[in-house]
C-alpha cells in the first residue's frame, strides 16, 4: 500500500487531539529523582501509548477498517515478540531514522498492511515514539477488545491443542463470560505434564495434571498439619 499524504494528515490531526488530552493529564517533574520519578515516567509512557492507540482505534472505526487494522496491529505485536532483532532495531535511538523507515516500508509491503497502519507506523517514527510500539500494540488490543466485547484468554497446554479443542474451549468460555467474542492465545507449557490451564481476566480454570497433583499435595499437607496440631 502507498502512504497517501491526505490520509497521513487526517491521522496526525486525530492523533494530535488524543495526545493533547494526554498531555493535559500528565505532570512531569523538572528533575525527577529515584523511584517516584521512575513511576511518573512510566505513567507518562503508558498515557502516551494509550493516546496513540486510541487515535488509531478511533480512526479505524471511523473509516470502517477496524478489523483489518486490528489484524495489522496483531501482526506487528507478534513480530516484535518473535523477532527480537527487529524490535531492538526499531526501538534503538541510535539507528538512523531513514533506516527505520526503510524497514517499516518493507514490513508494510510484505505484510500487506492497510494504508492507515503504514501511516501510523511512520507517525510513530516521526514523533520518535517507536520505542513505545509494543505498549501501543497492547493498548490498541485492550481498546479493541473493550469496543468489540472480546474476552482474551491465555490457554497453556502441555502439547499443541487441535483447532477443534480450541473451538470447544472458546465456546465454553463464551458461555461462562457472556462475551460476544473470545480470543484465545495458545501457549505451550510442558511443566503441566498433560491437560491445559485457561486464564482470563482474574479467573483461572486448571485442568492440568500438574494442577491436580498440586491440589492433592495441598490436601495432604493440610491434613498432616491438622493431625500434628
Amino acid at each position: 500500500p502507498v502512504v497517501g499524504p491526505s490520509a497521513s494528515s487526517h491521522f496526525s490531526m486525530i492523533a494530535s487531539r488524543s495526545l493533547r488530552a494526554a498531555a493535559s493529564r500528565t505532570t512531569v517533574a523538572a528533575r525527577p529523582v529515584g523511584r517516584r520519578a521512575a513511576v511518573r515516567v512510566l505513567a507518562k509512557k503508558n498515557e502516551v501509548s494509550e493516546s496513540y492507540a486510541k487515535a488509531l482505534v478511533d480512526l479505524a472505526e471511523e473509516k470502517g477498517q477496524l478489523e483489518p487494522i486490528h489484524a495489522d496491529v496483531d501482526a506487528v505485536a507478534n513480530l516484535l515478540k518473535e523477532n527480537k532483532p527487529l524490535a531492538e532495531l526499531l526501538s534503538n535511538p541510535v539507528v538512523d531514522a531513514e533506516k527505520k523507515r526503510a524497514v517499516l516500508t518493507k514490513l508494510g509491503k510484505e505484510a500487506g498492511f492497510q494504508t492507515y497502519t503504514n501511516n501510523f507506523l511512520n507517525l510513530l517514527l516521526e514523533k520518535d515514539r517507536l520505542s513505545l510500539l509494543d505498549e501501543v500494540c497492547e493498548s490498541f488490543e485492550e481498546a479493541y477488545c473493550k469496543l468489540t466485547d472480546t474476552q482474551v484468554a491465555v490457554v497453556r497446554s502441555a502439547v499443541k491443542l487441535e483447532q477443534e479443542q480450541q473451538f470447544l474451549i472458546a465456546k465454553k468460555l463464551q458461555e461462562l463470560t457472556g462475551s460476544k467474542n473470545i480470543k484465545l492465545r495458545p501457549m505451550i507449557d510442558t511443566s503441566l505434564i498433560a491437560g491445559f490451564v485457561v486464564e482470563y481476566g482474574s479467573s483461572q480454570i486448571d485442568l492440568s495434571i500438574k494442577g491436580q497433583i498440586e491440589k492433592v499435595a495441598d490436601q495432604l499437607t493440610t491434613e498432616m498439619t491438622a493431625r500434628l496440631a
